[in-house]
């Protein structure tokens, strides 16, 4: 696998996201350098769904384009907070690519170099998005007391199941407790809340994030089944933020030839897009799909699914994007 640079380092462009929405005329094409971060935001890591891009063992048109160098890699799907004013910064998900994301948010983004995270979050027990954890350990960073954020069930499946429960019994990581809707206070201007969805939960509980700061909320649901089989409405959902980063997992059904799509039931892009395309211009710009699969058109620099879903005031969520709290 191909080292990934900090992405200050080799970025040609940045989407500087000012909660508008990607399609906002605020969004900058041009390199920006630490200095011209705002005090604080979130920067995407990843968009990929679990098993990255190019995926393992694919031999389908989507990946064989990143092969013959037609399309980059895209990492999974991951976020980093920073405040700089603290010289803070967290991450959301420790996914299988988490040593290249830790070392573009500690050179590229964080307010001091090689500054650990003051903590991480995690929304369930999938590859994706916990596995990263193994990089904590005595094989690799032997990390002290890394504190990891997760709910109930997966507190007790990594405290009995190795080789998760070694970075507990040597200390590598220290586990916290979350409660649905509680908001944990990170420091005087940041905050986060978990909020369950309905997904497959085999070994834990899933939940989404709400990210807060003294001016903006952003949230995130990385996986999620259908939006009707959630208890709460999601168009409410995103009346109460200034941004919603949602699962975009699929961009249709038949997405994945040979296989019964009802097994894995995230909503279709083009499901969600019907589901919102009455909403107001302004609730429809706060809406940025991530979370994509391989097979997903949505992956590519450039598609005629993506050029639609920006057309209709979506956002598709890129590697390096910022978003000001």
């Amino acid at each position: 696998m191909r080292r990934i640079k900090p992405f200050l380092l080799i970025a040609t462009a940045y989407c500087l996201l000012l909660i508008e929405g990607c399609n906002s005329s605020k969004t900058s094409n041009k390199p920006i350098t630490k200095t011209q971060l705002p005090e604080r935001f979130l920067v995407v890591l990843g968009i990929a769904q679990d098993a990255g891009y190019p995926q393992a063992g694919c031999q389908k048109e989507c990946c064989q384009a990143y092969w013959r160098g037609l399309e980059k890699k895209e990492m999974v799907v991951c976020l980093g907070l920073v405040d700089s004013k603290t010289q803070q910064n967290w991450m959301f998900e420790t996914t299988p690519d988490f040593k290249y994301q830790l070392q573009s948010l500690e050179s590229g983004f964080a307010a001091t170099p090689d500054s650990l995270p003051a903590g991480i979050f995690i929304t369930h027990a999938h590859t994706g998005h916990y596995t990263g954890l193994m990089q904590l350990g005595r094989e690799a960073m032997n990390a002290s007391n890394m504190p990891v954020w997760v709910m109930p069930r997966l507190d007790s499946f990594l405290r009995n199941n190795g080789p998760w429960r070694q970075l507990v019994s040597l200390h590598n990581i220290k586990l916290s407790l979350l409660k649905a809707d509680s908001t944990i206070r990170l420091n005087e201007s940041l905050s986060v809340t978990p909020i369950v969805v309905p997904h497959r939960d085999e070994f834990s509980e899933t939940v989404g994030f709400s990210i807060e700061s003294n001016k903006k909320k952003v949230l995130f649901i990385p996986d999620i089944n259908k939006w009707e089989k959630w208890d709460r409405n999601i168009i409410t959902e995103i009346s109460k933020v200034d941004l919603a980063l949602l699962d975009g997992t699929f961009y249709k059904n038949g997405e994945l030839s040979g296989r019964d799509m009802s097994e894995i039931p995230h909503p279709f892009v083009e499901e969600s897009m019907k589901r919102f395309d009455s909403l107001p211009a302004k609730e429809r710009s706060k809406i940025v799909f991530i979370h994509f699969n391989h097979t997903n058109p949505l992956l590519k620099k450039t598609s005629g699914e993506k050029d639609k879903a920006k057309a209709a005031g979506f956002g598709v969520a890129e590697e390096g994007m910022i978003i000001e709290l």
